[in-house]
């Protein structure tokens, strides 16, 4: 449930796996944990697929706040702290009773996220926000984290058309902050993150994103099936 120091996921038998997708918007990511989870499921896994926020009664009333109900200029700190409340609650309820249990929890956003939108992209500190992970989350962290990049011009074209949520309204330059901010945390962490390019076709990207999760659960542990 937590890295070592030089980024590599660390070996605890009897404990689930925590891979998480990360990346800005228009990527893809949610598609990609999704059929990630019906695969790992194929194989024999105990899965979980869950967003952040959201899932949790709690966190989907904050997504509805922060992305359709909060006003655009509403306070950084403000922001940050309904994020980490959101994501204080899915901890508790749903991710460490599934590790517990030796299952593998596959989320749409987690700490990362709030590292790279409030931290980088809203000024807030990238080490500030990762405090404050740590506190909420009860120091859980990912053993892989698979970061699906968007470059700036495909997630223009992606969001064009489209309604768009509070968080995709900020602005060209809060959006190469926030990839800036990404890339950042995955050069300093490269036994962890798993960069993917956003451009690729979706079953090219989750035929490269299965590998690198079935490379890790095959070193961890062999797929078990309910009894």
């Amino acid at each position: 449930m937590s890295g070592t120091s030089d980024g590599e996921p660390r070996e605890s038998a009897g404990t689930g796996t925590l891979v998480t997708l990360e990346g800005g918007e228009g990527g893809g990511k949610s598609t990609q944990a999704h059929l990630l989870g019906t695969w790992l499921e194929e194989k024999g896994y105990q899965v979980v697929v869950a967003r952040e926020p959201g899932t949790t009664q709690v966190g989907e009333a904050v997504r509805r706040l922060l992305l359709e109900e909060a006003p655009d200029h509403l306070a950084a700190e403000a922001e940050l702290a309904l994020y980490v409340a959101a994501r204080a609650q899915l901890v508790t309820e749903l991710v460490r009773p599934s590790l517990e249990a030796g299952k593998v929890v596959v989320l749409d956003r987690y700490g990362d996220s709030s590292v790279a939108y409030q931290g980088y992209g809203r000024g807030l500190g990238p080490d500030r926000v990762r405090e404050m992970n740590r506190w909420a989350t009860g120091g859980i962290e990912p053993d892989l984290t698979i970061l699906v990049d968007v470059a700036p011009e495909v997630e223009t074209d992606r969001l064009e058309g489209r309604p768009r949520d509070r968080l995709e309204r900020a602005g060209r330059s809060f959006h190469e902050r926030v990839r800036e901010g990404y890339l950042e945390l995955a050069g300093k962490e490269p036994g962890r993150f798993f960069v993917v390019d956003a451009g690729r076709p979706i079953d090219e990207i989750q035929g490269v994103i299965r590998e690198r999760v079935g490379r890790l659960l095959t070193r961890r542990r062999r797929p078990r099936k309910e009894s």
